[in-house]
């Protein structure tokens, strides 16, 4: 469907240019099985409560079939350098954006799941190039943006065992291989797990992580629930409300593959599982762009990386990385967002003990990158200026 392709192992250390071209029958195939989606009858007035709407989806779908354009995005991806490399057995993607300021830090950006590469597409030009966004030229970045293994364009040749040590493992050896001695992490969600690791692992060179959650929960000792906030309290109840609507974990960590015939024969069923998470269960509808919400979802479609990327839920349940146990003492910035589910400080310091940053906002969703990127932007510059 691309012109991607596997890496020899001659080439294992080589890195590969690389340009997106979906092929246009490729495009047509999508806009025709959009137009003969057969559409399940819903309950009337049923909403979010069972699942997505029917009517969000309907609506949605058919803006996807007449009036999104692939080829717009596609051009916006192919402005940025592209390449494949070949690290432990995967193909890796990603994007390498060198700042024109020559002191600009290495910073490492992991997306989410059910993103991609295309939640950071708003914060590459200010981070990069701070100056000729009215910005400060000394808090320049040079960005490396992978498509997490059985992601994207990575694409869906993946061979089992690739848990969140495997892929924070890889990430350390893309930046040497890239040349880079020092750098930053960044990331939300499995972005956000991926770059804790890292924090676990302390690569040489690892300077410090920046997240969007830290995913550390009560333990049971009542003694940590003692006078506990009233704003905290609020934080659990949210959080427990996210856990009780969170099917797709249950699913995607026990059985993934049964899922993802569904969702790699239908455009349509690929767009309401992805617009489950997007929305926070019908929470936020429409916090994001509606044409970037749809880029990812037609990134997904277009690699047929439905299976592979829900396989990442499954290794991690099953915990093929046992050896890099222990707390993350790397120094930590943490961004919470208004809209997502709620880091506690109290919890995450038992787990992360060098947080050096902790920020909250009043709105941003799961993907402050992209529905909050004038918040997120500063935090992430000031964090890391620390280190420079």
């Amino acid at each position: 469907m691309t012109n991607s392709r596997q890496i020899s192992s001659e080439g294992r250390t080589e890195i590969h240019p690389y340009r997106i071209s979906i092929l246009q029958e490729d495009l047509d195939d999508l806009r025709n099985r959009l137009s003969q989606t057969r559409w399940p009858d819903a309950l009337g007035e049923a909403g979010w409560k069972y699942g997505v709407s029917l009517d969000y989806v309907k609506e949605l779908a058919a803006y996807w079939q007449k009036e999104y354009d692939w080829r717009k995005f596609e051009a916006r991806l192919n402005a940025y350098p592209q390449f494949l490399t070949n690290i432990d057995g995967a193909n890796i993607h990603f994007l390498h954006v060198r700042s024109p300021e020559p002191d600009a830090f290495p910073l490492l950006l992991t997306h989410a799941w059910p993103s991609s590469i295309v939640e950071f597409l708003e914060l590459i030009g200010p981070l990069s190039d701070p100056r000729s966004h009215g910005g400060d030229p000394t808090q320049a970045f040079h960005l490396v943006i992978p498509s997490i293994p059985g992601f994207g364009f990575s694409g869906p040749f993946l061979k089992g065992g690739w848990d969140i040590t495997r892929i924070s493992k890889a990430w350390d050896t893309l930046m040497k291989r890239l040349g880079y001695t020092e750098y930053g992490a960044h990331g939300s969600d499995a972005g956000a797990l991926v770059s804790r690791e890292l924090g676990i692992q302390k690569p040489d060179g690892l300077r410090g992580i920046h997240v969007l959650q830290l995913f550390s929960f009560p333990s049971g000792d009542p003694a940590e629930m003692v006078d506990l906030s009233e704003k905290d309290q609020l934080k659990l109840q949210f959080l427990a409300n996210f856990q009780m609507r969170a099917g797709f974990n249950a699913i995607q960590s026990t059985r993934p593959q049964t899922l993802s015939y569904g969702l790699a024969d239908s455009p349509s069923g690929q767009l309401a599982w992805i617009a489950e998470l997007f929305c926070g269960f019908g929470d936020h509808v429409d916090f994001i762009d509606r044409d970037a919400f749809l880029t990812n979802v037609t990134l997904y479609w277009l690699t047929n990386t439905a299976e592979s990327s829900a396989r990442l839920y499954y290794e991690n349940a099953h915990n093929h990385g046992q050896e890099t146990q222990g707390p993350n003492t790397i120094p930590t910035g943490v961004a919470v967002f208004g809209d997502d589910f709620k880091s506690i400080r109290r919890f995450a310091e038992r787990d992360n003990t060098n947080i050096l940053q902790w920020s909250e906002f009043e709105r941003g969703t799961h993907f402050a990158a992209m529905d909050a990127p004038d918040l997120l932007i500063p935090d992430i510059q000031a964090f890391f200026q620390k280190f420079r």
